[in-house]
């Protein structure tokens, strides 16, 4: 009896043991659904702990999902068709319950966002338009519409009434006279289309002929959560040719907490690629150890993760025309994307030190007396922020420019240039910035340069878009260089498609990956039968590959936890098998060297 009952015993505990394995099998699966900031959540809340989550369902399968969710007793907050997603608010002991539903897709956390400002006791001379290659001469962006999501825009004089729709998405997306109680917003649509006539035009935004259509997303401390945002991208898309929308700015962002092909915001701002719409994301102000000032890589902030975004870090142009002296900001926040590895920023731009409108009685002026600057007439109309907010701005002015110019300088009629192509003309036309020994900034680090609205204007005014697909759609030549000031400078000449720098004459011909069903980084073929795909090569001898792994520890904002998947230093690596810098060696062992 003794045998058979220690055989019974033995047989007791493999079954046991296999229960156990198979229920953390399958409480890993359930896990795979939720984003880090979910799972972490999960493991660490008492179970009723209530998060806020968006929940995408799978297609078809909405209204299922939405009838079961409330019958269940759970209040859905919103409801986000473009991306067939629900915000809701759970306990985490539903969290897996969630995730074990076939017809849900994923879900991640309602993240607080912020907005990516940062403020910096100083000033710039009125010389952004001609650091930026921009003349007298210049087209002002007349004609075109840029949507500013962020905390509202004030009415400036310098607005010259050019805030042709006002929405309130903190407050249900209402209509409503403009106004912002932060004070960001109005500082970012004041240097996407300012005229500067409260200072004589010395203080002239990018785009000063430009329609501004305003958002209201973020509060009057600068924050708001990300269902806000996709419901506000969802108004801008669905409506984008009533309101005149051809940019979207987002000078705002959240942790990156899973994969962009997860990421509920990613979705929604590929949707708006997709529509036509060019969007413009900051980088993130993440580029520095805040503790020990060490420079990071891995910063980079969602939305900016996405793929057909145009990413903008930023830079310190030094007060002057010329870009010889040009250095990058060590706040900006450096590739590569957390979990993907994509390669952003994907531009840089001025960002540092900008002085833009001020938006009287808001939290930025109250709290910031020290950063407003004086108009012609003595009051204190302006304001100095830096950031990659600011970036991020100049950047959308820039893009605003170019669409403008190239509706009017081809007579024939022609569609408008897609965000794709506008995306490719600004890293084409870049200026590379380096560093103070001469040497340019790698690519995670300044993508492809700093963007050139001269030479990216110089380029759009040349293509006829109406030309068949595959053929040449420049109607003449043009030299890829630049003048700014008294100094030349040579254009990158290159665009980074998933993960790869293209070269050559691509952006000189009407191609199929240009089309607004492309997201920016598939697998294209690009003529010689050279396609690209996974297996990447930057500079000369760093590879990435298919086995990148990134850790789930990552919390930023007030609970940054600097841990061992934070990249800080020049010494680069990530998770296990992917190295970043200028000297690979691709084996068990890895050797790397300083990555600027």
């Amino acid at each position: 009896m003794k045998g058979r009952y220690r055989v019974f015993t033995l047989i007791s505990s493999w079954l046991l043991l296999t229960a156990l394995a198979t229920a953390s099998a399958q409480a890993q699966d359930q896990l795979s659904k939720l984003d880090s900031a979910l799972q972490g959540a999960w493991r660490q809340g008492d179970g009723a702990t209530r998060v806020r989550v968006i929940v995408r369902v799978q297609s078809g399968h909405s209204d299922d999902v939405r009838e079961q969710l409330a019958s269940g007793g759970f209040a859905i907050k919103a409801e986000h068709p473009l991306i067939n997603a629900l915000t809701l608010e759970v306990p985490t002991r539903a969290l897996l319950g969630l995730a074990n539903r076939p017809d849900i897709f994923s879900v991640s956390i309602d993240a607080a966002l912020s907005a990516t400002g940062t403020s910096i006791a100083s000033s710039n001379s009125g010389v952004l338009r001609e650091t930026l290659g921009l003349t007298t001469s210049s087209l002002r962006g007349s004609g075109t519409g840029v949507a500013v999501l962020d905390s509202g825009i004030y009415p400036s004089a310098d607005f010259d009434r050019r805030i042709t729709a006002f929405y309130d998405f903190t407050r249900g997306g209402v209509a409503s006279a403009p106004y912002d109680d932060y004070g960001h917003g109005t500082h970012v649509a004041g240097l996407i289309g300012g005229t500067g006539v409260l200072s004589n035009g010395v203080l002239q935004g990018v785009a000063p002929g430009v329609n501004l259509i305003g958002i209201k997303v973020l509060d009057s401390t600068g924050q708001g959560f990300v269902s806000t945002l996709i419901s506000a991208l969802q108004f801008v898309t669905l409506h984008k040719q009533e309101l005149g929308i051809d940019v979207v700015n987002l000078s705002l962002g959240h942790p990156i907490f899973e994969s962009a092909s997860t990421d509920p915001l990613v979705a929604a701002v590929e949707k708006a690629v997709h529509a036509g719409i060019v969007v413009v994301v900051a980088a993130g102000n993440y580029g520095l150890n805040p503790t020990t000032g060490v420079p990071g890589y891995g910063g980079i902030l969602s939305p900016g993760n996405a793929p057909s975004a145009i990413s903008v870090g930023s830079i310190n142009v030094k007060k002057t025309v010329s870009r010889d002296d040009d250095r990058m900001d060590s706040y900006s926040s450096r590739g590569p994307s957390w979990y993907d590895g994509f390669a952003k920023p994907d531009v840089v731009a001025p960002g540092r030190s900008l002085i833009a409108p001020a938006a009287p009685g808001s939290t930025l002026v109250s709290d910031h007396p020290e950063l407003l600057v004086a108009d012609a007439s003595g009051s204190q109309s302006y304001i100095t922020l830096s950031g990659t907010s600011m970036a991020t701005a100049v950047t959308s002015g820039v893009a605003a420019v170019v669409i403008a110019t190239n509706r009017t300088a081809i007579s024939t009629a022609h569609p408008s240039l897609t965000p794709n192509a506008v995306k490719a003309l600004l890293q084409y036309t870049a200026v590379k910035v380096t560093d103070g020994y001469g040497l340019p900034y790698n690519r995670l680090v300044q993508g492809a340069g700093a963007v050139n609205a001269g030479g990216a204007i110089g380029l759009a005014a040349l293509i006829d878009t109406s030309v068949t697909v595959g053929t040449w759609w420049l109607t003449r030549g043009i030299k890829p260089q630049t003048t700014f000031g008294g100094e030349t400078d040579s254009w990158s000449q290159e665009f980074i498609w998933n993960n790869t720098p293209g070269y050559g004459y691509a952006v000189y011909r009407n191609l199929f990956a240009w089309g607004t069903a492309i997201t920016w980084g598939d697998n294209i073929l690009w003529g010689d039968n050279i396609l690209w795909g996974d297996n990447i090569l930057w500079g000369d001898n760093i590879l990435w590959g298919d086995n990148i792994l990134w850790g789930d520890n990552i919390v930023w904002g007030d609970n940054i936890l600097w841990g061992d998947n934070i990249l800080w230093g020049d010494n680069i690596a990530s998770g296990n098998n992917i190295l970043w810098g200028d000297n690979i060696l691709w084996a068990d062992q890895s050797l790397w060297e300083s990555s600027r």
